[in-house]
């Protein structure tokens, strides 16, 4: 049975990248339900259409693209939230790092080819997280111990078998599934398991929140490289 395609709300203040981007999703068989300028037209756009997936700006005027993730993603939207992909036109930004912390499913730079950005919609509809390895720890190290408000972010690992715990070192690092299945020679069925396993065990919606607990918590080092 092959999957309906997924459903996504564009949120960006600029008319040509909303118009842009629906025209490059809805090529590829892609559903684009609304379109949002601004924060508050997101919230009604995915209380109006039950998107699965919101591609989501930071800087919006009134309610910006980290505000109105953070209250998609609290359930207090819709009790099923979509998943959240941030665009952003830096690689490197603060509110990309908070937006994670909040559950974003990863982000996407706006100058995003029209190939990266289907494949990166299909990859977060899947329940995997969008996270460019190089991009996202330097990210999560640059902002790891700035921002107070990540606190509650922080879990007891006690709670993770040794093996879930080297698997969520590794995550952390932003190796894909199939990375880890090679790192630790195992099926990807099995690392998926390990996986959803961490995630409930540590009450995390999204691997992209892992990564952030795994600095967080001291599993991974800012600076230290990935052995």
């Amino acid at each position: 049975m092959t999957a309906a395609p997924p459903r996504v709300v564009i949120a960006d203040d600029q008319a040509l990248v909303r118009t842009g981007f629906s025209m490059i999703l809805t090529a590829d068989g892609i559903d684009v339900v609304a379109e949002a300028a601004d924060g508050e037209q997101a919230l009604e756009a995915v209380r109006r259409t039950r998107p699965d997936l919101v591609l989501m700006d930071v800087r919006m005027p009134g309610l910006d693209g980290l505000g109105a993730t953070r209250r998609i993603l609290s359930g207090t939207v819709v009790p099923d939230p979509p998943r959240v992909l941030i665009l952003t036109t830096y690689d490197l930004d603060r509110y990309v790092y908070a937006a994670l912390t909040a559950g974003a499913s990863g982000f996407l730079l706006k100058d995003v080819t029209p190939e990266h950005l289907v494949a990166a919609v299909r990859l977060a509809r899947s329940g995997d997280a969008l996270l460019a390895p190089a991009i996202t720890r330097r990210l999560v190290e640059r902002f790891v111990s700035q921002d107070t408000r990540t606190a509650a972010l922080h879990r007891d690992l006690s709670v993770l078998t040794p093996r879930e715990a080297e698997v969520l070192q590794a995550l952390g690092t932003g190796l894909s599934n199939a990375e880890l299945a090679e790192r630790f020679v195992l099926s990807e069925s099995t690392v998926k398991t390990h996986v959803a396993r961490i995630l409930a065990k540590l009450r995390l919606r999204d691997r992209a929140q892992a990564v952030v607990v795994a600095y967080e918590t001291g599993l991974i080092t800012p600076g230290s490289r990935d052995g």
